[in-house]
């Protein structure tokens, strides 16, 4: 067994004890897709001073920054893969997290699959061998990452569609979908995912720090409630971060640092000030993410705690008001 099989095969028994396996079919495919094969170098934190970075790659002529490339792919950790400009944008996400994604998506033999957000092609490739190549399309507005995904894949034999467009758009070429998967934060849900989708499809998303779940009815309705799971993702290019909703509120560091009172700080961004929000979250007994949920009707989308028609409602972005999103590679 070579170096990076073993160190695969590591990974994978980490990720499964972790709880985030349970389907042997995603064991199978996380253990069958080389993941060296689609992160050639990544950026980590350099030791010459804050804001530089230092970057491993495979084909490095020392054998010791070889060792570290190789050993830090396999290591349960998000990967910096593209830096435009001092900024990230693309990244290859943590393996557990992205297993946790595609167990919550809840894929079935058979089901068509679009992923927002191409990455490395990682977890196009995994989505490939679980389900066929022409059962996966994965979109993003980057050419050059669009082609080096191309690249990747056919370096492990598959080849499902990779497209160069605007994640937000959805690729309706390719239409209908059972499955919507979305590795960039979103600030609300586009349309066109909707209409894209057929009736029951799943549509799996990072929203305010957390993965929103959502099954869609028709072209113009869909609900659903976040997983357990927390989750930090590359916002859709062209929408703004939800970091930005943590900041002031006369708020102790205490508070803010707190990892589910930030979901619940960005969820309400808008609709109630950081006070408010810690006193709804104390008076309710620091809720889960799992009692929070997410509704589309029409042109009306709201944030829920419990009761999509009950007391605590916080409208999302209205449509009116949304950016022009395009989709930077999260995976």
């Amino acid at each position: 067994m070579g170096a990076d099989q073993a160190l695969r095969a590591a990974l994978v028994r980490e990720i499964a004890e972790s709880g985030a396996l349970p389907d042997p079919a995603w064991r199978d495919a996380f253990a069958a897709v080389p993941r060296h094969l689609f992160v050639p170098y990544f950026f980590v934190d350099g030791e010459e001073g804050v804001g530089r970075r230092e970057r491993l790659w495979g084909e490095d002529p020392d054998p010791e920054r070889r060792r570290r490339w190789l050993e830090g792919v396999y290591t349960d950790q998000p990967l910096a893969t593209r830096i435009r400009d001092g900024e990230l944008i693309s990244s290859s996400s943590q393996p557990s997290l992205m297993a946790r994604m595609l167990d919550g998506l809840a894929v079935r033999d058979g089901d068509t699959v679009l992923e927002i957000g191409a990455g490395s092609g990682y977890n196009a490739a995994l989505l490939a061998h679980r389900l066929d190549d022409s059962l996966v399309t994965t979109v993003d507005i980057d050419p050059e990452i669009t082609e080096s995904a191309r690249t990747h894949l056919s370096a492990v034999g598959a080849a499902p569609a990779v497209v160069t467009g605007d994640g937000a758009l959805g690729c309706p070429a390719r239409a209908p979908f059972d499955a919507i998967i979305v590795t960039c934060a979103v600030p609300s849900v586009p349309r066109a995912w909707l209409a894209q989708s057929r009736p029951g499809a799943r549509i799996l998303a990072p929203l305010a720090t957390g993965l929103i779940v959502l099954r869609v009815r028709d072209e113009r309705h869909a609900q659903g409630r976040f997983l357990e799971t927390p989750a930090y993702f590359v916002p859709l290019r062209g929408t703004a971060g939800s970091e930005q909703a943590l900041r002031g509120g006369g708020l102790p560091p205490s508070v803010l640092n707190d990892a589910l009172f930030r979901f619940v700080l960005t969820l309400t961004a808008g609709s109630l000030d950081p006070v408010e929000a810690f006193s709804l979250w104390e008076r309710e007994g620091r809720p889960q993410r799992e009692r929070f949920g997410v509704t589309v009707s029409g042109e009306h989308e709201w944030a829920w705690l419990d009761d999509p028609e009950g007391p605590y409602t916080w409208p999302l972005v209205p449509p009116a008001h949304r950016p022009v999103a395009t989709a930077p590679g999260g995976s």
